[in-house]
This record gives C-alpha cells, structure tokens and sequence, in this order.
C-alpha cells in the first residue's frame, strides 16, 4: 500500500475549510478518499452550512449535546458559541439543563415506582418546571431545542416525547427543532436520529402535537417502517 499522492491536499482542503484537522480525517484520506469526500459532504450540510438556526443559536444547541456525549475535542464550538455572541450566562444555562436532562432517570424512577404512594406528584411537570426555572433568561425555544438534542444523544425516547410536546407548546418552529436534533446524527449517532423522528412522527400521528402539512404529510405516509415492515409486507 502506498500513500496516496494528494494526502497533505486533500488535508489541507479540510484544514482550510474547518480551521482544523482530527485523526479521523487522515485515516480516511488514507483509506478512502470518496468516503472523506462524503463526509465533508455531509458534515458541512449538518454542522456548517446554514439552514434555519442562526449561528449562535446553532452553537449553543451543539456545547449541550458536546456536554451529552462526553466530547471533549470538539472545543471549536465554544470559540464558534463566543464568536457569535454566546456570553458566558449562557453557557451557564446550557450546562445546568444539560445536567437537567441527564438526570431525567430520577423523574422516570419515581413515576415507575412511587405514583402509589404518591398520588398527587406529576414527575413530568416538575421535571417542566425545573427546566423552565433554569432557562433564567434564555429563550425556553432554545432550551427545548438543547434539551431535546440531548435526549436524542442518550436514547431518552420518553423523555424526547415529552419535550417536543412541551416544544410545540413553546411555538418552536418545526424546521428549528428539526435542525437541532440533526446535529445530534454526529455525536449521538445516526440510528438515535433515526428513532428521534420515528417519535417525532408517531406523535403526530396521535395527534399529541399540531404539525405543520409538510409535517403532517410526512407522518402519514405508509411504509416507513424499514425493512422489518418491508419485508412483512412481501409475505
């Protein structure tokens, strides 16, 4: 095996467009430059080409879910959080609704286990609460957008339910929240996106929350339930 000719370039093009290199993309360049093309490819539309989220709102959904996933190399985010405008209150914020959010065992325990002797207790709504009370002065449509990345990150399939029901009863935009739980695909992994918007979906469906038509139109299609419910339909 040699080492391809155009390995500093094709590193170089990442390090221009990023401001800097990981191991991982050597190691793809080395291997299969196609793949590194692909996933610059993708990374760029998920992390830095501009949809519907303004840069620090972006960031500061990207610092929670960075928290979520133990993931501490990724330190550009706090300088890209900084440089858009993020203060260091918010970065406050984002650190106690994270830990907020990974707590959220503590809520499902007592909801599991103590609604007998604790009949009037809503583990939901205090979970709610506390949220909104850490919020202080930051938008709950950004807080609702970082907490539910974070759930996304940690396979809190319950838990991401509820807060895009409490999403919707905050008004946040569809395409916002849409955009904040993509950019956990990265970190938190592909197939946790994957279940995130079959919970998306199915709570449309049940009518829990009031889509949008392009939304509604997409939770009503047929056939999406991969290839178990594929192959089940050839039978």
């Amino acid at each position: 095996m040699t080492t391809p000719p155009n390995l500093v370039e094709l590193l170089a093009g990442v390090r221009a467009k990023r401001g800097y290199l990981l191991p991982h993309h050597g190691l793809m360049a080395i291997t299969s430059p196609a793949l590194l093309d692909a996933y610059d490819a993708a990374y760029t539309q998920i992390a830095l080409a501009d949809r519907v989220l303004s840069h620090h709102d972006r960031e500061f959904v990207w610092l929670a879910i960075l928290i979520a996933t133990d993931e501490a190399i990724a330190t550009h985010h706090i300088a890209k959080f900084k440089a858009a405008g993020g203060s260091d209150a918010e970065l406050e914020v984002i650190l106690t609704i994270t830990a907020l959010a990974l707590g959220f065992e503590s809520y499902r325990f007592v909801a599991r286990n103590w609604l007998g002797h604790l009949p009037d207790c809503d583990p939901q709504a205090i979970y709610l609460r506390a949220l909104r009370k850490s919020a202080g002065a930051v938008p709950m449509r950004l807080v609702n957008m970082a907490v539910a990345s974070v759930f996304v990150c940690k396979a809190g399939w319950d838990a991401l339910a509820l807060q895009i029901v409490a999403a919707y009863d905050d008004a946040v935009p569809e395409l916002e929240l849409a955009e904040a739980i993509s950019l956990a695909m990265f970190p938190g992994s592909v197939p946790h996106f994957v279940e995130a918007a079959r919970v998306w979906r199915e709570l449309i469906v049940a009518g829990k929350v009031s889509a949008s038509q392009p939304f509604l139109d997409w939770a009503n299609l047929s056939g999406q339930g991969g290839f178990d419910e594929a192959s089940r339909a050839k039978r």
